[in-house]
């Protein structure tokens, strides 16, 4: 193996709970069968039966992407100013003594400056008071802290890796081992209490029988308040935080979407920081401008590789391979980061069509072994449009690895096709089992081969790599060892992309079924129990929530076992969680990445078009 860049001509110059693959997976389709002519190969010619998704060509043109302007506001001496001057005010606040009396007004800052994703402007302030608030007795007395207190300081203890036992909720909890809920609402700060505990309740570890019973206790209060609620009661923004809360709890969602929503609702509260708002507000738009040339940079990218026009069969997505890119790292110092896996996002849609819809079982084997062998001499043996897909995909790489290997000396080539060709073989088998040429998998057989074909292997070991292109360049010779310490550990790796892989069944599995797919794990399960569809719904996402518990110990321990303060590391676990937050978010409302649907867009125009005004 090694660099050879080969012309681009013809492309226009284990776990008990694993699962399925499409990184970006099938939309809500009817594939249908079309005679099509095959291009000209070694191996191929004449008539082939060939399937079509009919997908919809993508919303978003190149002319409107390559319109943004350039335009960081951060450059510029007015805002530097401001920022200096809010921060100033904050920091005050920030680092200004903890009593009881002033506690919960200290947490409340700190969770809206984390909302806001605000954390890296005062990161060591908010670990100074975090540090006093572990202190948990020794500041104040438990017995007279509310609810709600008691429930964003564990809440926010967890969120930022410190030790906190469940134990803290004891003395909410009736000799039958429930926690104590009111009968009523009698007003605005018992709904606050019910919120924050139902927030709480999603940091859970394995095992943690207090907190499971609060997540589903303060699911069905919430849901039934929201409810009995009419357009008179006085509590709206309220309201507007459980419906919102309900939709998906605050730990699962996508960070700077959930920054947009919250400065919104912010600036309609009567009480708000000022400073913080202002703030949060210049932040996001400084960011959205950063966003705005990282799309325009790799939407000419993706427009001079061509490979969109020349496998028309496939879903054109880069707005949204980008908008996945932005789920997993948002901060603006990322922008290399962003551009390269919104390049294996790309590759990975394109060639999860060729896999799902077009290839033929033989084409597909030999894409495979190409793939595998990562030879390029392997190509003459594949048919014309497998040829620009793999020629694409391999001075892409390999252009990503020259980078590499110039900066620290380390191939990591062979990392990366082994990485692409376990991929690309459980994409296989799954074709297969489309094809009919296997029986249709079981439950445990189909999870067993879909959290390699999930793609998050690849989104997650791509991003080892190319993180180092950003702020932590000069990390990686120093954290080389617990890197490798990291990637052998497979449950890193697994634990989002279950989450990723049930979200997407979720969504997208009803309409599979209703066409007789049966390579889903509803499906499967509906099979092999002899369920119905609600029932085995219902599993998975029991099989969701395992999962993030799983992942929320799992991470807690590596960041106190190996991580310590290496910024590196713990970027890469925050991306990794970040995947799973990302999966809840574009499944929500369907399979906006196969079908984009209006949700989506409104997405993509909240995050990446148009700024905060006001």
């Amino acid at each position: 193996m090694g660099f050879n860049f080969y012309s681009l001509s013809l492309v226009n110059q284990t776990s008990s709970i694993v699962l399925h693959h499409n990184l970006f997976p099938k939309s809500t389709r009817r594939i249908n069968r079309e005679v099509v002519s095959t291009h000209t190969s070694a191996h191929i010619s004449g008539l082939q039966t060939r399937r079509s998704a009919n997908y919809k060509p993508t919303i978003w043109s190149y002319e409107f992407l390559q319109s943004f302007k350039v335009n960081n506001i951060s450059d510029g001496q007015v805002y530097k100013g401001m920022v200096v001057m809010l921060e100033r005010d904050i920091k005050m606040i920030l680092n200004s003594d903890i009593k009881e009396e002033n506690s919960l007004s200290m947490l409340e800052l700190i969770d809206d400056i984390q909302r806001l994703c605000l954390t890296h402007r005062f990161e060591t302030d908010i670990q100074k008071a975090l540090d006093k608030f572990a202190c948990f007795e020794k500041y104040y007395p438990v017995k007279n802290m509310s609810l709600h207190t008691v429930a964003l300081h564990f809440r926010l203890l967890r969120q930022n890796d410190y030790v906190i036992s469940q134990d803290v909720f004891r003395k909410f909890v009736s000799d039958r081992g429930e926690i104590h809920v009111k009968e009523c609402c009698t007003g605005h700060e018992d709904l606050k209490d019910i919120l924050s505990l139902y927030e709480a309740s999603h940091f859970a570890y394995e095992g943690e029988d207090i907190l499971d019973k609060a997540k589903k206790l303060t699911t069905e209060y919430l849901g039934n308040v929201l409810l009995e609620m009419d357009s008179s009661d006085n509590y709206e923004d309220m309201k507007e935080l459980i419906r919102h809360s309900l939709e998906i709890p605050l730990h699962r969602r996508m960070l700077m979407l959930e920054a947009r929503w919250y400065i919104e609702l912010c600036m309609k509260k009567e009480r708000t920081n000022l400073a913080l708002l202002e703030l949060a507000k210049l932040e996001f738009n400084m960011a959205q401008s950063v966003l705005q040339q990282d799309l325009k940079n790799t939407s000419w990218w993706w427009n001079n590789l061509g490979l969109a026009k020349e496998l028309s069969f496939s879903r054109d997505r880069l707005v949204e391979c980008f908008f996945w890119a932005v789920s997993l790292m948002f901060e603006p110092q990322f922008s290399s980061y962003r551009r390269g896996l919104t390049k294996v996002s790309s590759f990975i849609t394109t060639i999860d069509d060729i896999y799902d819809i077009y290839g033929t079982m033989n084409e597909l084997e030999l894409f495979t072994d190409a793939v595998e062998r990562w030879d390029i001499n392997a190509i003459q043996s594949l048919p014309n449009y497998m040829k620009i897909c793999f020629l694409a995909l391999y001075n892409t790489i390999n252009e990503m690895a020259y980078g590499f290997l110039r900066k620290h000396g380390y191939n990591i080539i062979p990392n990366l096709a082994k990485l692409w060709a376990d991929m690309l073989k459980a994409f296989l088998k799954e074709a297969r089992w489309s094809h009919k040429e296997y029986a249709p998998p079981t439950f445990s057989e189909y999870l067993d081969n879909a959290w390699r074909s999930v793609s998050g292997s690849v989104i997650l070991v791509h991003t080892c790599y190319l993180l180092d292109g950003d702020e932590h360049s000069n990390d990686f010779d120093s954290t080389k060892k617990t890197l490798l310490q990291l990637m052998s550990n497979d449950r890193i790796l697994q634990w989002p992309s279950i989450i990723f892989r049930l979200c997407n069944d979720l969504a997208t599995s009803s309409e599979e079924i209703a066409r007789g797919e049966t390579t889903n794990s509803i499906s499967c399960y509906m099979n092999d129990n002899g369920v119905s569809e609600e029932q085995a719904r219902q599993h998975i996402e029991c099989l969701i929530d395992e999962a993030w518990k799983k992942m929320n110990q799992e991470f807690f321990l590596i960041t106190k076992d190996i991580v310590g303060s290496n910024a590196f590391v713990k970027s890469f676990l925050q991306s990794a969680i970040n995947l799973a937050r990302m999966a809840h978010c574009i499944y929500q409302s369907g399979d906006s990445h196969g079908t984009p649907n209006p949700e989506s867009k409104k997405q993509v125009l909240a995050l990446i078009v148009e700024p905060i005004i006001g």
